[in-house]
């Protein structure tokens, strides 16, 4: 690996706090890597990120990863028809939501074991809840990446299914955070930060084209 690469990852992996990704192409090559805070060994988890891209329409697009070696446990998609979904090791619970486009959105995915209760947060507006993969739990000991979708352990990526557009504020937690807590941050209040994920702190490894940017708080 060139110096200049190494000094890029490096700076990359420091505080991330008013900075945003930028996946600016089409690639099956360019991805992030993200280191958790803690095992993703996850009986309930609140996931929000802001998103931004000019593919509404056109096709899938994936938003979040986490394999481990043989299965997908937890992705996220906005799907080809517009729709917003995640998969836990399986089939997905499927969202009709606004869709997503070129004007940065927040997004929040809920989900709890012990009830199966799922949803999803737009802009602070949470949409109807969800019974789904009640009784189950994401297993730790994988890998978390943000734009591609792993077929296999971080591998055999798509470009058709590659993320294209900005996202940052990615942050995670192992409960199900309240309404009005995700109300709160989408209007840029203080919250308790992520304790899986946590953007002002998490470790990133760029790879390929991914360009990170400097955003005014």
């Amino acid at each position: 690996m060139k110096l200049s690469a190494v000094l890029f990852l490096s700076a990359v992996s420091t505080v991330l706090a008013g900075q945003t990704l930028v996946f600016p192409t089409q690639t099956s090559t360019s991805y992030v890597e993200m280191t958790p805070l803690k095992p993703l060994n996850l009986s309930a988890f609140t996931l929000c990120m802001r998103v931004a891209t000019e593919l509404s329409g056109e096709r899938e697009i994936i938003l979040f990863a986490y394999r481990t070696q043989h299965y997908d446990e937890l992705n996220v998609w906005r799907e080809l028809d517009g729709r917003l979904s995640f998969y836990l090791s399986g089939h997905c619970v499927l969202f009709k939501t606004p869709e997503l486009g070129p004007m940065e959105t927040h997004l929040c995915f809920t989900w709890d074991s012990s009830s199966g209760a799922a949803a999803v947060f737009v802009d602070g507006r949470k949409s109807l809840t969800k019974i789904y993969r009640k009784g189950h739990v994401i297993r730790s000991g994988g890998k978390v990446i943000l734009g591609q979708d792993p077929d296999a352990y971080l591998g055999n990526f798509e470009a058709k299914q590659s993320f294209v557009g900005e996202i940052g504020d990615v942050n995670m937690w192992d409960t199900v955070l309240s309404d009005s807590t995700i109300r709160d941050m989408f209007n840029g209040k203080k919250v308790e930060r992520g304790n899986v994920f946590d953007w002002e702190s998490t470790q990133l490894r760029t790879n390929g084209d991914v360009v990170v940017v400097n955003r005014e708080l």
